[in-house]
């Protein structure tokens, strides 16, 4: 299907994604009680949330919607799986693609006629060191309005870079990513790029429609920026290492996350593919050590 033969791309290609977004992204901060209780109450039954793993169970107990939204997990509810070598979701999701990188070339969306793909060097931007994940491997996970919003390491790093790369904001779900072309590429994301025991690694914010802001922990929130320039924006200082299973971050509304590895780092898990559902901290794949 060509990109504009779609109903809801042509309808986005026209909407104004951004100004819709800033007034999603003000709704879900307002604290008056009547307001966030009926959001919260509405959100609820219409996505069926699950918050039995929830830090603050009761729907009402949260500050504005938005701090519904990217609610924590209660102690101990998802232990972190494995040893050293294991690699754990990131977050909660269903996988939308993932396996080998072709060259520089990652699959977006399978298609009955012709595949839809998009480079490295889209995705990371010309400075983003794509060289490091040529013919490597790929997972692009999609987080859903009612899944957990939180994103984690699956690997122990230490973080090397945080690049802001600026974009547009479609719509991240399967139908937007058969239809239109480098949709990764496209829109707004946040680059982390870390030094592991098994090599580099990029964890990737993907922003979305209605993704009003993405927060990475040590440096606050990354998106949106006034400046539509790519920036590289890692703090001063010592670098900062996380463990398996730490919070890295988090979206105000959903999105996707994709994973980065070198070549010959990962042996994934059968059970995760296109179309599995994800829970943070389980077992997704098995690396090598550098």
């Amino acid at each position: 299907m060509a990109a504009g033969a779609h109903p809801f791309v042509m309808l986005q290609r026209v909407l104004p994604k951004r100004t819709l977004t800033a007034i999603v992204h003000w709704l879900a901060r307002l604290r008056a009680p009547l307001l966030r209780r009926a959001l919260i109450a509405l959100f609820v039954r219409c996505y069926a949330v699950d918050l039995t793993e929830a830090a603050e169970p009761p729907a009402g107990g949260y500050a504005d919607f938005n701090d519904f939204f990217t609610r924590a997990l209660r102690p101990g509810a998802r232990p972190v799986a494995g040893g050293a070598r294991t690699l754990t979701g990131p977050c909660d999701g269903t996988v939308s693609e993932r396996g080998a990188i072709e060259g520089d070339c990652l699959l977006q969306a399978r298609l009955a006629a012709k595949s839809r793909y998009y480079t490295l060097r889209q995705l990371l931007g010309d400075d983003g060191g794509a060289a490091d994940f040529i013919g490597g491997d790929f997972a692009t996970i999609y987080l859903a309005p009612y899944n957990y919003h939180r994103v984690h390491m699956p690997l122990s790093g230490t973080l090397t870079g945080v690049r802001h790369l600026p974009g547009t904001l479609f719509s991240v779900n399967a139908a937007t990513a058969a239809a239109l072309p480098g949709l990764f590429a496209r829109n707004e994301r946040v680059v982390c790029r870390f030094d592991t025991a098994s090599g580099p690694l990029a964890v990737i914010f993907v922003g979305a429609l209605n993704v009003g802001s993405i927060s990475i922990v040590g440096v606050g929130d990354v998106a949106p920026r006034r400046s539509r320039c790519a920036a590289n924006l890692l703090p001063p200082g010592p670098a900062r290492s996380f463990l398996k299973g730490a919070e890295l971050g988090r979206f105000n509304m959903g999105s996707t996350v994709i994973l980065l590895l070198p070549q010959g780092t990962v042996s994934w898990q059968p059970a995760f593919t296109a179309g599995a559902a994800v829970r943070m901290g389980a077992a997704i794949g098995e690396c090598r050590v550098a």
